[in-house]
């Protein structure tokens, strides 16, 4: 069940009732976990303070949480809340289905990415060696509360990288012309300040959660129509493995995961045109342009065969095939399975 609201006051009340309530809260938003210090009626609630960055998301910050809750003598009934952005739901969801065996879970997201992506779904999971959420359970929360006020006090870059995720859920179900207007509206704004109407804001949220929803409750493992979901991200993954080594040789080049989703979309575009599958024939440079305008950078520093071939472990592959997502037109995407020398070939 996702909560949508434009005041944390709503939570308490969501809250009112329930036992045995432990918060996971990213140290970046604490104002949020002090906030929930105490819900409604005055029972405190216990908060662990948790730094997070994709170096330190791993399965040593989800025995750390474990080992948290051990301390506090959280049993079977435990409820974990998980406050932060995507990394957060991520590896406290991660821990609370492994703690004995398994403990509910609920977020609180507090980024637009998360909003709209992470959060909903149940996946959770932590990065193993170089490798994105190569550990981890597809768990569904006991319910996701989406503040839209959270979002006022996120860097621009930050708010930007999560319009995406957004949008791709309109690139995949543009019902209503829904990405048209998500177009219009995040294209038109030219600072953070005009994103705090929640009033203008929540709607595409709200819609953009409830595509991602529909095609989840159709296949919640991902074993069919749920992969569509994975639009960009096999290249995604690749460009974040990619950055991530190069900082590990010490030539950093800083790329978000929102960030590289938009790259990752660009490219499974052009991947689509080249293999005769779009129906409109620069959908990548349409998509690329529509990106832009949202404040989004879509060029990528790497060349598609060295994405592809750091795609190789990516967890979408079976034998020597990946199931590629791909855009024939807005609001039509279908799968691909390619071998990547097939993929390499195609993009070169």
């Amino acid at each position: 069940m996702t909560y949508f609201s434009d005041t944390i006051d709503t939570l308490n009340g969501i809250l009112a009732g329930r036992e045995s309530v432990y918060a996971v809260c990213d140290r970046n938003v604490k104002a949020v976990g002090e906030a929930l210090g105490r819900c409604k009626g005055g029972r405190k609630i216990p908060v662990k303070y948790i730094d997070v960055s994709e170096k330190k998301k791993d399965i040593r910050l989800a025995a750390e949480i474990c080992g948290w809750l051990l301390d506090k003598n959280a049993d079977r009934k435990a409820l974990v809340l998980a406050i932060g952005g995507g990394i957060t739901t991520d590896v406290a969801g991660f821990a609370a289905s492994i703690y004995k065996r398994g403990v509910k879970a609920a977020y609180v997201p507090t980024t637009l990415l998360a909003q709209v992506d992470a959060a909903i779904g149940g996946k959770t999971g932590v990065n193993f060696k170089e490798f994105k959420n190569m550990l981890g359970t597809i768990v569904e929360p006991e319910f996701t509360f989406v503040c839209s006020a959270f979002l006022k006090t996120l860097p621009e870059n930050v708010f930007r990288a999560g319009l995406s995720e957004l949008l791709k859920a309109f690139i995949i179900d543009n019902k209503d012309g829904q990405y048209q207007k998500a177009l219009a509206y995040f294209g038109s704004i030219n600072s953070s300040t005009q994103f705090q109407d929640s009033t203008l804001l929540l709607p595409h949220i709200q819609r953009a959660v409830q595509v991602k929803e529909a095609i989840v409750a159709e296949d919640l493992y991902e074993s069919g129509r749920r992969r569509v979901l994975n639009l960009g991200h096999t290249f995604a993954h690749g460009i974040e493995h990619l950055s991530r080594r190069r900082r590990l040789l010490s030539r950093p080049v800083e790329i978000s995961h929102g960030e590289a989703v938009a790259m990752g979309i660009v490219l499974a575009a052009r991947l689509s045109r080249r293999l005769g599958l779009c129906g409109e024939d620069a959908l990548d440079e349409q998509l690329r342009e529509d990106f832009i305008a949202c404040g989004l950078k879509p060029d990528c520093p790497f060349t598609p065969r060295e994405i592809l071939k750091a795609a190789r472990t990516d967890k979408k592959a079976e034998g020597e095939y990946i199931h590629f997502i791909l855009p024939r037109s807005i609001g039509d995407v279908v799968i691909k399975d390619l071998s990547i020398n097939e993929a390499i070939r195609a993009m070169e």
